[in-house]
């Protein structure tokens, strides 16, 4: 097996657990180094480290899977980390929905697996875990006996390690279009077609968070997409929702959630561009209960995070302006490269800027089945605040 050693003044973040090991932390490499396979990793003085696969073209140069060398890397290993990964979800309570496989957080780097209900989107994300694909496959065969598995390797990253862009069946073709139950409602997933696995199952929790606020409240949701917390606010009570999102598709999408619900007459949506319209209504003074902000990432790359804080800012800004006094803002980010504190600082600020004063009700991350593990920055990404407005 080809040996990989470390430099000697490697991070403490390889040391202190951290799967990946960049290019530029590594020295000797012994025997070849072909894209996708299995190398065993040591420290400058041969000490065994683990072992994972290497990708020469990628900036990450190895990720590992394993840190006990008497573990193999065959189709038994991933058997048994879908496994393990499953009973950790049946423990803390998500069986139905849920995101099975969560990448490094569940050892298994750069591979996502969702689950809705009998249904399982898979994404593998570097070359090392795509060419274990059939494997997993396999595995997830066995243990659930699905009534589909679809692949979503539409993802830009891919072409960072050498990937094809590529979506389809890896069962046998079945009716993308599939309903879930989610906190007591019925919501549409397109599979196919739905923006990553199709359905932003880490807000499952966060929508329910917001139950008591929007009871009786008049309600505006930018950035909306299908309407999910929408949805959730006229099933919570609300008097009236709109939602506004830039995507056509989207908001019909979002209309077919409101009716599948009985709340035809509550949520309205709009197709508009968010980023026009919160201006432009913040200066006429509207007024809402709750203002509700899920925008999309804003940066995926640290050389534009000021670009992001301040597209975070200014939305939040207006978002406030439209708050009844008393009201409430709830809003979100989705970027690991802001992290936690970065974050409510630029909400603080935009509160500055707005004249108002904020009062925290809740602050949160991803639901239980995306696990953060503590310093690592990218299982920490989901932002989630409610705020009320002064």
């Amino acid at each position: 097996m080809t040996k990989v050693y470390l430099n000697k003044k490697i991070s403490r973040r390889v040391e202190s657990g951290h799967p990946w090991i960049f290019a530029n932390e590594a020295g000797a490499i012994e025997g070849s180094a072909e894209g996708g396979e299995t190398v065993e990793v040591f420290t400058h003085d041969k000490k065994f480290v683990g072992r994972g696969y290497i990708n020469p073209k990628s900036q990450i140069l190895v990720r590992l899977l394993t840190r006990d060398r008497a573990e193999t890397i065959d189709e038994a290993f991933f058997r048994r980390r879908l496994q393990q990964a499953w009973e950790y979800r049946q423990r803390i309570g998500y069986t139905e929905n849920c995101r099975l496989v969560f990448g490094e957080a569940d050892d298994l780097p750069a591979l996502i697996i969702d689950k809705f209900n009998d249904y399982f989107v898979i994404q593998t994300l570097a070359l090392g875990i795509d060419r274990w694909k059939p494997a997993i496959v396999a595995a997830l065969e066995e243990i659930f006996r699905p009534k589909g598995i679809y692949e979503r390797n539409d993802v830009p990253v891919r072409e960072l390690e050498g990937l094809p862009l590529q979506k389809g069946f890896l069962s046998a073709p079945f009716g993308t279009q599939i309903i879930i139950n989610e906190n007591g409602l019925r919501m549409q997933v397109d599979l196919e077609n739905g923006q990553k696995t199709g359905y932003f199952l880490d807000q499952h929790d966060n929508r329910r968070a917001i139950r008591h606020i929007v009871k009786g409240a008049d309600v505006l949701g930018a950035f909306c997409y299908t309407g999910s917390f929408e949805t959730h606010a006229g099933y919570y009570g609300a008097k009236s929702v709109l939602g506004l999102d830039i995507s056509e598709n989207a908001v019909a999408q979002a209309r077919h959630n409101a009716e599948l619900n009985g709340l035809s007459g509550i949520c309205r949506y709009e197709a508009v561009n968010a980023f026009d319209v919160l201006k432009q209504w913040s200066k006429e003074g509207r007024q809402y209960d709750v203002v509700m902000l899920d925008p999309p990432a804003f940066t995926k790359s640290r050389e534009t995070i000021q670009k992001a804080i301040t597209g975070y800012k200014e939305i939040n800004l207006r978002g406030m302006k439209l708050v009844k006094k008393g009201g409430f803002l709830v809003t979100s980010s989705c970027t690991n490269l802001v992290q936690p504190e970065l974050f409510l600082e630029t909400i603080q600020l935009a509160a500055k800027d707005a004249r108002r004063r904020l009062r925290q009700v809740t602050f949160r991350a991803q639901a239980s089945d995306h696990p953060i593990v503590q310093g690592w920055e990218n299982t920490n990404y989901l932002k989630f605040l409610i705020m009320q407005v002064l």
